[in-house]
């Protein structure tokens, strides 16, 4: 390991940590990232700081981190214990699937037809199947605060983040554990949305993922069986019992799972037309339909 005395600044630090995360292929931006939150720095004040001293105790922490990164794929929310979401920052942790930047597109397709269709009608009940961090729930109620929203998750873990999320961002949001709808069902409760970022990924497909990923989001999160649709074969088969009167039920898909999941809703309502949503990277990653 590099001598932990040989930083005089952060732009020796950030040098030696960009050019180790390069030689070992890891993205090289890691190093800006982990030092604005040792260092509790915006990018532009990071940049204008470059020939400050770099303090000891945050050097050894800092090489620390970055070895963790390198060697075991350790993911940098993980070190710093927050993800970046829609503007805000949510705890993390292993017992949680670290958000995506697609997911955001997700929020802001619900957001936009929630403003659409229901313009009059109060209240607008939300169900966030599988919620995980909670980041769709919370991010939904703080975007559009008169809204429902509950999220449903069947890990208690992964439901405590939920919580201590709300609770950080003042978010009046109920968590319940269970399968699925099943919570819903059996308390006789309708919902106006119904939003999902199920597991969607074959098992048979794991050993493709980036090691970042694979070793340690849960598998809970990632993976279901059916060629990955299995999720949204419970999901889409509860739905009846579930929706109400008019209903906007939104799901974020794998790229290749578009017309799979499309034609599971036809086949459950079949007057519907789902539609299918690129994500900026034209791939397919949403799949919605009013119900």
């Amino acid at each position: 390991m590099i001598n932990v005395t040989a930083f005089s600044n952060l732009w020796e630090a950030r040098r030696w940590a960009s050019l180790f995360l390069k030689e070992h292929n890891r993205e090289e931006g890691v190093a800006d990232l982990l030092l604005m939150d040792l260092m509790s720095m915006s990018k532009a004040q990071l940049l204008a700081a470059m020939r400050d001293d770099f303090p000891q105790a945050v050097q050894d922490t800092f090489i620390k981190q970055i070895y963790q990164h390198v060697e075991n794929g350790t993911p940098v929310q993980h070190l710093t214990g927050y993800a970046h979401f829609y503007g805000r920052n949510f705890t993390v942790s292993p017992a949680v699937l670290i958000p995506r930047p697609e997911t955001e597109e997700l929020v802001q397709l619900a957001l936009g037809q929630i403003a659409q269709e229901f313009k009059d009608k109060q209240p607008v009940k939300v169900i966030d199947v599988g919620t995980g961090s909670g980041i769709i729930a919370i991010t939904l109620k703080k975007e559009h605060p008169s809204l429902q929203v509950q999220g449903v998750d069947i890990s208690a873990d992964a439901l405590n983040v939920a919580r201590q999320n709300a609770q950080e961002l003042e978010a009046d949001v109920e968590f319940l554990k269970g399968d699925f709808l099943t919570p819903f069902i059996n308390a006789g409760q309708k919902a106006e949305v119904i939003i999902s970022n199920p597991p969607y990924i074959p098992p048979e497909d794991e050993a493709s993922l980036d090691d970042v990923v694979r070793l340690h989001d849960p598998g809970l999160a990632l993976f279901a069986e059916d060629n990955g649709l299995a999720a949204y074969k419970r999901i889409i088969e509860q739905l009846p019992k579930v929706v109400a009167d008019s209903a906007l039920v939104a799901f974020e898909i794998g790229d290749k799972q578009g017309g799979a999941v499309k034609n599971l809703l036809q086949s459950t309502f079949p007057n519907v037309e789902p539609k299918v949503v690129q994500d900026i990277n034209q791939k397919d990653r949403i799949v919605y339909s009013w119900v």
